[in-house]
């Protein structure tokens, strides 16, 4: 199912770019709109373009967000660069207002979709899920704050009225991955597990987080178990779920929401 996610995800972005936002010289955000000039300015194709510009933040979020995110994220990158190869540029909508807000929220689905497969669509994203991880802010608005330098580069080279419409485009898709991927809540997990020092490894060489282990004991059956926490953020739950069954699948873990954290959230930097 994850992978089917991230196909569909991937997809829906390709349709929004091919369809709706490159025909009206509309640009997405970050590396995808960057990808869009070359690939209108010049014969290197789209695809082409983007894959070869996230080449570099994929071995920076390597050693940043993990092996797992971003094996994901390279097959995001490859379906997305793919689709944009082979599906063919072509008009659906002649009204370029229409088009910029529907691809903006295709855009912003796909992106999504992705995210809550625990991955990304690669470029800014990496560098928002980074951003986040540290300071705790709605990655939606922090790619949008990021794409200031793609609406300039849009209007000094095609139009200022291209430049508002891409403006348009990326506000949409920001906030239709915000209303989508996370609304910024805290969670709480607690896992209760017979291989805690496993879970641990498991948890602390994928997940952005600390841990705290506690030792406990079966009510009923009296066997000594080990009782792992941890907060984390709700985008992340369903990449906690898939490493928790990964190592146990018969873990009792109970999830919930978190009001507010005080102290550190995330985990410190190794000296």
């Amino acid at each position: 199912m994850q992978a089917l996610g991230m196909i569909s995800g991937s997809l829906i972005i390709v349709v929004a770019f091919n369809l709706f936002l490159i025909p009206h010289e509309v640009l997405s955000s970050g590396l995808s709109g960057l990808s869009m000039i070359i690939g209108i300015v010049s014969p290197i194709n789209t695809g082409v373009a983007n894959f070869l510009l996230n080449l570099p933040l994929l071995i920076v979020g390597y050693k940043m967000l993990g092996k797992k995110f971003i094996l994901n994220t390279i097959f995001s990158v490859v379906i997305i660069s793919l689709g944009l190869y082979v599906v063919p540029v072509h008009l659906i909508a002649e009204d370029a207002i229409l088009s910029s807000i529907f691809g903006g929220a295709l855009t912003g689905l796909g992106v999504g979709i992705v995210f809550r497969c625990s991955a990304s669509t690669g470029g800014f994203d990496i560098i928002g899920m980074i951003v986040s991880r540290k300071r705790d802010f709605p990655i939606g608005t922090l790619l949008s704050g990021m794409n200031a330098v793609v609406i300039v580069i849009c209007g000094f080279l095609f139009n200022w009225d291209s430049a508002l419409l891409t403006l348009i485009s990326i506000f949409v898709t920001g906030k239709v991955v915000d209303a989508i991927y996370t609304d910024h809540a805290k969670l709480t997990i607690m896992i209760i597990t017979d291989k805690g020092d496993e879970m641990r490894e498991h948890l602390l060489s994928n997940l952005y987080r600390g841990l705290t282990i506690m030792d406990g004991v079966g009510g009923y059956s009296k066997d000594k178990r080990n009782i792992l926490m941890t907060v984390i953020s709700r985008y992340e739950l369903n990449e906690v779920k898939n490493l928790i069954t990964e190592v146990d699948t018969g873990a009792f873990v109970n999830i919930t929401e978190t009001i507010e954290v005080m102290g550190l959230f995330h985990r410190p930097s190794p000296h």
